[in-house]
């Protein structure tokens, strides 16, 4: 079993101090144990560990431990939040969400791009902003927001080697807990093993201590932000989060890190209608449905950033 060792429940937001110190950040990506990272106090009480049956209670009082909460008695009463351990996956469960189901990280075969003929139309806007088209090699990817981590699986399964970033203690367990049940499926853990790993960690942090022969080809950023109304299009999965781990009020520090820091582009996706992340704008725009990703070019010239939106747009 992957045991996350973070110290403190932590949210996205309101980085206000540091609470313990590492060199670098932990990585989750083989099954090791992760040292603590400097992650903020959270201000949400009332999260506590649960496990569902009696042989389980070794691995939820570990996990416990690890994050810093407490243990749940039988039923979990009294706490609004449950980090649930059950014999099929660990959970998040609202309580008081009524008729919602729970939380969990599921990297599914069937999610695969191209399992269905012509792939789905989300899944090749995300590739295409990417940039697939100029690809003779595997480029490395850094998901500096990587929240439940199906962003990162589509591109780790169309051949980019992927760096999954959540600072969220909670989400980066339920993250681990997914890719460790993802290698136990024969159809997908050779590439979940070779292009998906997983760190939990500040993305600044990442991003500020990674020498520069590195650094990756592309940043990725899908930042939590504020929804500017109530939308039956925002899942209530999405929305439990939010209220969760809450919004990323350091988004444009990020975007700006991202700048710096990719070899050749950060991508930016959007609600389609939603304000640009920044005043700058993008060198072109990728538009579906209810989603629009907006790719800013690094270091490219006026000419070779023309040549990439024309090649991007027609993907």
């Amino acid at each position: 079993m992957v045991v996350v060792l973070i110290m403190f429940l932590a949210s996205r937001s309101s980085f206000t101090g540091v609470v313990s110190h590492t060199d670098s950040p932990s990585s989750l990506s083989g099954g090791e144990s992760a040292d603590a990272i400097p992650v903020p106090w959270s201000s949400y009480p009332g999260v506590a560990v649960l496990a569902t049956e009696p042989s389980l209670l070794l691995a939820a009082e570990q996990l416990a431990q690890s994050l810093g909460l407490p243990l749940a008695g039988p039923g979990g009463k009294g706490y609004p939040l449950l980090l649930v351990r059950t014999p099929e996956r660990l959970e998040l469960r609202v309580v008081e969400a009524r008729g919602e189901g729970p939380i969990h990280v599921h990297f599914a075969a069937e999610d695969r791009p191209g399992r269905l003929r012509g792939g789905r139309g989300g899944h090749r806007q995300l590739i295409a902003a990417m940039g697939s088209h100029r690809r003779s090699f595997s480029p490395r990817v850094l998901d500096a927001t990587a929240g439940l981590g199906r962003d990162g699986f589509i591109l780790a399964c169309s051949g980019y080697r992927v760096t999954m970033v959540e600072r969220s203690p909670i989400v980066a367990a339920l993250l681990a807990d997914g890719l460790e049940r993802a290698r136990g499926d024969a159809r997908i853990a050779p590439v979940v093993t070779a292009n998906l790993t997983l760190l939990h960690a500040d993305a600044l942090q990442v991003m500020s201590t990674t020498t520069a022969d590195a650094r990756p080809e592309v940043v990725y950023l899908d930042p939590m932000h504020p929804p500017r109304v109530k939308s039956a299009l925002v899942r209530k999965e999405m929305r439990r989060l939010r209220a969760i781990v809450g919004d990323d009020a350091d988004a444009r520090l990020l975007f700006a890190a991202a700048l710096d820091h990719a070899r050749e582009r950060v991508v930016v996706k959007r609600p389609r209608q939603a304000e640009s992340i920044t005043a700058r704008a993008p060198s072109y725009v990728l538009t579906g449905r209810s989603t629009r990703y907006d790719i800013y070019l690094t270091g490219a010239t006026p000419a070779a950033a023309a040549r990439e939106a024309d090649h991007g747009l027609a993907e």
